[in-house]
C-alpha cells in the first residue's frame, strides 16, 4: 500500500479515535470529577511522551519552557471548558461545537492583524452561525444551553492556542513543545482537582477512558499527525482530521448515548460544511504548515 494512502487511513483513524474520546469521556466524567479525570489523563500522556523519547523531551532549548508553558495553559483551559460543556450537553454537540475553532481562528487572527478575510472564510462564518443557531434553538433546557456556551468558549480557547502555537512554536521541536504543553495542562488541572480532594478513577471503565484519551487520543494521535504531514499537504491533513465530528455523532447515536435529532442532522451538517469551507485548500492561498492538534 502506498505510504500516502496509508497516511490518509491513519488520519481517518485519528478522527475516529477523537470521536470515540468524546463518547468515552461523556460516561467517564459522570463517574469521576472532570478535573480529576483531566489531571490523570494529561499526567499519563506527559509521562508517556517522556518515556518514549526522554532525551528529546528533556533537552530544552532557550524559550521552549517559557512559550510551551504559556501555550499549555491556554490548551488546559480549552480542555477544561470543553469537558464542562460535555458534562452539560451531549457528545455529538460537543464534537460539532468544539470544531468551530476552525472558524474562530481566522476571526481572532483578524482582530490582531486586520488582514482581510478571504470570501470563503466569510461564508464559513455565516454558515457556522446558522448551524449554531439550529443547535441552540433545539436546546431543551437551560443546562443544555449553558453547556453550548461553554463549548463555544472552548472553541475560542483552541483557536487562540493554534495562533499562539503558530507564533511561538515555529522553529521549535514539535514533540518537545507538545510534551511541555501537555505537562502544563496537567499542572493546571491538578491545581483545580486538589481544591476539593483528588478522586482516582473509580473502576476499570473509567480507567479505560483515561488511558484511551491519554495514549491514543493524545500521544499516538500526535505522532500520526506528525508523520502524516511529511507525506500529505498540511491543509489536507486538517480536512481529514475534521472527520472527528462525524465519527462523534455516529458513535454517540450508534451506541445509544443520544437520539438522532433533526437539529443534530441539520445544524451539524451546516457547521461541518462551514469547517470544510474554511479549511479547504486553494491554489490562490499559500499552504500554512500546521502543528499537530492536541484538542481531543
Amino acid at each position: 500500500m502506498p505510504k500516502t494512502r496509508l497516511a490518509v487511513i491513519a488520519l481517518l483513524g485519528v478522527g475516529f479515535v477523537w470521536g470515540a474520546a468524546f463518547v468515552l469521556m461523556k460516561d467517564a466524567i459522570e463517574q469521576q470529577p472532570y478535573m480529576d479525570f483531566l489531571a490523570t489523563r494529561f499526567s499519563i500522556a506527559a509521562l508517556a511522551m517522556i518515556v518514549l523519547r526522554p532525551r528529546l523531551s528533556l533537552s530544552m532549548k532557550p524559550g521552549d519552557l517559557k512559550f510551551g508553558s504559556l501555550i499549555g495553559i491556554v490548551l488546559a483551559f480549552g480542555f477544561i471548558t470543553q469537558t464542562v460543556g460535555l458534562s452539560l450537553t451531549t457528545a455529538a454537540t460537543s464534537g460539532f461545537l468544539t470544531g468551530l475553532y476552525v472558524v474562530f481562528t481566522p476571526i481572532i487572527a483578524w482582530v490582531f492583524t486586520r488582514k482581510r478575510f478571504p470570501a470563503r472564510v466569510i461564508v464559513g462564518i455565516l454558515l457556522a452561525v446558522a448551524g449554531l443557531a439550529v443547535f441552540s434553538g433545539a436546546a431543551t433546557n437551560i443546562e443544555f444551553q449553558l453547556g453550548q456556551i461553554w463549548l463555544v468558549i472552548c472553541a475560542v480557547f483552541f483557536a487562540i492556542h493554534i495562533l499562539l502555537l503558530g507564533k511561538f512554536g515555529h522553529g521549535r521541536n514539535s514533540y518537545r513543545i507538545a510534551m511541555i504543553q501537555i505537562s502544563f495542562a496537567a499542572v493546571v488541572c491538578w491545581g483545580f482537582a486538589l481544591v476539593d480532594g483528588y478522586q482516582p478513577p473509580p473502576n476499570w471503565e473509567v480507567w479505560f477512558a483515561v488511558l484511551f484519551t491519554a495514549l491514543l487520543s493524545t500521544v499516538i494521535a500526535f505522532w500520526v499527525q506528525t508523520w502524516a504531514q511529511t507525506l500529505i499537504d498540511p491543509a489536507r491533513v486538517a480536512l481529514l482530521i475534521t472527520s472527528e465530528v462525524i465519527f462523534t455523532a455516529i458513535l454517540a447515536v450508534g451506541l445509544g448515548q443520544e437520539p438522532l435529532t433533526t437539529a443534530m442532522v441539520i445544524g451539524g451538517s451546516v457547521m461541518l460544511t462551514a469547517m470544510l469551507i474554511v479549511e479547504w485548500p486553494t491554489k490562490t492561498e499559500p499552504v500554512i504548515p500546521l502543528e499537530p492538534k492536541l484538542h481531543e
